[in-house]
Order: C-alpha cells, then structure tokens, then sequence
C-alpha cells in the first residue's frame, strides 16, 4: 500500500479502530509541532470540517486512553457509531482537538466518514424461531423444550459433545455483512463463517451416519477426524466430503464458481452421483473450482493464505476486478457500492489490507489509482 503510514493511524484512530500500539505510536508522533499541523490539516480535508488544534498535552492523552481501556475492559474492539458527532467526540477527548461547526447541514452532507449499517447476527430453532445473537453475551443455548444443548461465549456458539439415536434436529445461523462468527459443533468441528454466510446443521449429529451441515456463503472448516462418521459439507452446487482435515468453502451466490482450498489432509469434491467424470480428490495446497451450471471441475495449486485471511480481519485481492473488490467491500464493511464507472469496474487490481476502516482501504484507491467517490452515510458512488 502507498498510503502513508501516519494517515492510515489517524484514520483508524478517528473511527475508533486503532490498537493499542497504534494509538502509541500516533501520541508519540502529535508530539512534534509539524506533525500537529499535518494532523490538523488532515482531519479537516478529509473529514470536511473546521478545527482548532491547541496544545498537544501527552501526558493528557494517556490519561484519556487510559479511561477508555479500562471502560473496554482492555480490549480495543472495532465499533460503529451511529452520528458524526460521536466520530468527532473520540477526536475531542482524546486528543484535545476542538470542532468548531459553522454549518453542520453542509457538513453532515459532504462529509466523508462512512456509517455501515449495523444488522443482527440471528440463529434459528427447527421450529423457525429466530432470536437475535449479541455477541457479547455468555449465556446458554436452549432447544424449543428448555434444554440446555450449548453456550454463547460471545461470538461463538459450543454445542454440547454428544450424538443422538433419534431424529435430528436443526438449527441455522445466518451472518450478516459486516460480521464474522465461530460455531463449534457437537463433534468438536469448528466452523469460521465469514460475513454474508447462513449455515444449517444439526443439534447433535446421528451414530453411526454420517455428518453433514449446509454453506450458502463462506466458511472454514476444522473438522475432527471420525472414521465412523464422514463428514460432508453440502452447498447448492457441490458436496465436500472429507474425515477430518482444515478447508475453506467459498460459495456465494453472486461469485461465478464454487471454490474449495484445502489447507491440511485431504477432501472429495463431487456433483450429483459420486461417478469419476463428477468427482475430484484435493491434496493440501491445492485449489478445486466448479464453474456453476457446470459438471467439470477445475484444479490448481495456490497459495492457501491468501483464502484464509479473511479469518484474520485482512482483505487479500489478487488479480481482481474492482468490481469483485467491492462486492467483498460490501459484505466485509456492510456498505452500498453504486459503480457508475463501468470501464472501472474491469479493472484488475492486487491489493491486501490488514484490519483496515474502510476509509483507509477507500483512500488507498484514490490516491494510488485516482478514484473518484462520494459518501452518503453508508453508501459510497463511485464516479
């Protein structure tokens, strides 16, 4: 990235995403009287608003930051906030810049911080009920009779061990865009959904059957090895049958093909009837592609970090079209993209951002590529 280093911090530190490290090595830079002046002069282009900057106080600064862990509970966590002014209030305490809005309506119109949209995590019982997920909570799961069959330890769902002799029951998760979630099954398989994902499975997986679940989306999967009972990730196009190895499943529904890396062990793809023109064996390092609508598989060796990061917060693109780069934009930050550039759209880019606001990821593009757009809340035009 050609961004400088300094705009990145700020950037993240004004949208309340910055770390701990991050936010020490800013103090440490508002400590030189030009980098003040950069910072003033930043803020106030980018942001569009008027800004008086006084005396930098470090000293003061700590302190803030100091109040602002312990109410985190000494965890820096990405937050969204719902006005301007509350963009601006982590400015004003922690840094001691003052705002003066000479006229807010011009401003709230042309300002340039991006307010995703903020939906609910939501898991479903066999009989349709749904109930919002605050992945914050700790407390337990129960089925429609009031059995305990696992805990939520904040964004995470742990089934309790155990398979069943009688019918299965199923429960579904759907992610919203702009979150990720963790499901740990009956059987140990831990499940990493990406954002923009529902997954359907069972409570308790059946003796002596094998075990299956559903993906629309994204996911990675660590499954436990158990000879006895395969287990089998079902999408609309393909089945993925494995004993126990570590893959991700990409199967979105806008994307042109359905594609399965595999990180560790080894996996069967097939379509339909598991006959050899409908079936792939995957060895780790390698790449199996099914082209929708179609019945031939495609294979290649890759490079399994860059579809895994995701996992990790880091956006990778490798020899994208940006019109690829903000689909997965929309769904990682929960925004709106309107492209009226359509020979933009073609374009091909290579690009990694590691937990990145999107303001940052956004002026990375116009400084690098001289990108055009406007920003309304949580819908950016491209031009």
């Amino acid at each position: 990235m050609t961004i400088k280093k300094s705009e990145q911090v700020i950037v993240k530190f004004i949208t309340n995403q910055a770390n701990q490290e991050e936010i020490e090595w800013l103090t440490e830079w508002l400590k030189d009287d030009e980098n003040q002046i950069v910072f003033k002069e930043f803020v106030k282009t980018n942001y569009a608003v008027d800004s008086s900057l006084y005396s930098f106080d470090a000293a003061e600064v700590k302190k803030q930051l100091s109040i602002r862990i312990q109410k985190e509970n000494n965890v820096f966590v990405k937050r969204r906030f719902s006005s301007y002014y509350k963009y601006a209030a982590v400015l004003v305490a922690a840094v001691g810049c003052f705002f003066l809005y000479k006229n807010f309506t011009a401003v709230e119109s042309n300002q340039k911080v991006i307010i995703p949209r903020e939906d609910s995590i939501v898991l479903q019982d066999a009989e349709n009920n749904e109930e919002s997920i605050d992945t914050v909570a700790i407390k337990n799961i129960v089925d429609q009779n009031g059995n305990i069959i696992g805990k939520q330890e904040k964004n995470r769902l742990v089934y309790n061990k155990s398979y069943t002799d009688g019918k299965l029951t199923y429960n579904s998760i759907k992610i919203p865009y702009g979150k990720k979630f963790e499901v740990e099954l009956s059987d140990g398989t831990i499940v990493h959904l990406n954002a923009g994902t529902q997954m359907t499975y069972p409570v308790q997986f059946a003796k002596n059957q094998g075990r299956s679940v559903h993906l629309e989306g994204e996911a990675y999967f660590e499954v436990t090895k158990d000879k006895a009972h395969p287990f089998t990730v079902n999408t609309n196009e393909l089945g993925v049958e494995v004993l126990g190895t570590k893959f991700n499943v990409d199967t979105y529904n806008e994307s042109i093909s359905t594609d399965i890396v595999l990180v560790e062990g080894k996996v069967l793809l097939y379509k339909g009837p598991k006959e050899n023109k409908n079936k792939v064996y995957l060895m780790p390092g390698t790449k199996g592609s099914l082209v929708k609508q179609r019945n031939a598989f495609a294979t290649e060796e890759v490079n399994t970090d860059y579809y895994t990061a995701w996992m990790k917060g880091s956006l990778v693109f490798k020899n994208a079209s940006f019109e690829e780069i903000i689909r997965k934009l929309e769904r990682e930050y929960n925004v709106t993209f309107i492209n009226k550039n359509k020979t933009l759209g073609k374009e091909i880019f290579n690009a990694r951002f590691d937990n990145e606001p999107i303001e940052v990821v956004l002026k990375y593009f116009s400084d690098s590529y001289k990108i055009d757009y406007q920003i309304d809340r949580d819908k950016i035009t491209i031009h």
